[in-house]
C-alpha cells in the first residue's frame, strides 16, 4: 500500500445549481484559505467518483480526469466503471 502522502484524494460530483457541470477536487491540494469552500461545493453536489492518484503520476491522472470531465460535461454517458477503468494506471498500487 502507497505512504499516504504519496498520493492525492480527489472527487468528481456534479454541482447542485443550475448549470448542474461537472467539476473535481483535489481535497489533499487544498490549503487553510480554500478548503472549508471547496468541500462545501463538493459536497452540495451529486458524487459522481472519488479515489487517489499517485503522486508518482500526478500530472497524467489530472489529464485524464480533465478529458473525463468534458466528455461528461458535453453529454457523453460515462459510468463510475469507465472512469475507474480510465484512471486505473495512474491509482496507488
Amino acid at each position: 500500500m502507497a505512504n499516504p502522502s504519496d498520493r492525492t484524494m480527489f472527487e468528481i460530483y456534479r454541482e447542485s445549481d443550475y448549470a448542474r457541470q461537472y467539476r473535481v477536487v483535489y481535497f489533499t491540494e487544498l490549503d487553510e484559505h480554500n478548503k472549508e469552500a471547496e468541500i462545501n461545493r463538493a459536497m452540495a453536489g451529486d458524487h459522481f467518483f472519488d479515489g487517489f492518484l499517485s503522486d508518482r503520476h500526478i500530472a497524467e491522472g489530472k489529464k485524464r480526469i480533465d478529458a473525463v470531465l468534458r466528455r461528461l460535461n458535453d453529454g457523453e454517458a460515462v459510468t463510475p466503471q469507465d472512469v475507474a477503468s480510465q484512471l486505473a494506471e495512474f491509482q496507488p498500487a
